[in-house]
């Protein structure tokens, strides 16, 4: 069965809200994806500690995006046995979120999300203390996390990784695990 979105949300919410600011955009994109699709560590955000704001405050790609491509990536590497094509399933997922997540609000990178430059001195506490974060950034958090929380069901997977590969080849199938037809 797959992980309850709603419960995911709530989680992601529970982090990324706490007054401490703790965890930043990506960190938890990152954890709750990791929690909800059983891989990698949900207790450790450091693989993606550095892309809050956009890698490092540059205002490049929104950390949403940037951790579950972790995550994602962590996924595919999980569940596809040959490296090469495990890239290339991460890499059309990721698109995917990138073309939903436009589609939902209107860009992709940081600063065009935000409207602020991060790195200028001030700018980052000045954000954190305008609240905005709390609307704007968690909506971006929870759609990254409602778009890719669905692939822990076997059977979503498989048909995302069919529709990328137009193949149920062995190099879809993880150690030990059928592809479901």
């Amino acid at each position: 069965m797959p992980p309850d979105a709603d419960a995911a949300v709530a989680r992601a919410r529970a982090l990324f809200l706490d007054r401490r600011n703790i965890h930043g955009c990506a960190e938890t994109t990152y954890l709750v994806l990791c929690e909800g699709l059983g891989v990698g560590d949900p207790a450790d955000s450091s693989p993606a500690m550095a892309l809050n704001g956009g890698i490092a405050y540059s205002g490049g790609m929104c950390g949403a995006i940037s951790g579950a491509a972790i995550a994602l990536g962590l996924l595919a590497g999980r569940r596809i046995r040959d490296h090469r094509t495990a890239k290339r399933v991460a890499r059309e997922l990721t698109a995917d979120l990138m073309d939903g997540f436009r589609d939902e609000h209107g860009a992709v990178d940081c600063r065009d999300l935000i409207g602020i430059d991060l790195r200028a001195p001030g700018a980052h506490r000045a954000f954190i203390r305008s609240g905005a974060w709390q609307d704007r950034c968690m909506r971006q958090v929870e759609f990254a996390i409602r778009a890719v929380l669905p692939l822990a069901d076997d059977a979503a997977w498989d048909a995302a990784v069919r529709g990328i590969l137009g193949t149920e080849d062995d190099a879809a199938r993880g150690p030990g695990r059928e592809t479901s037809t």
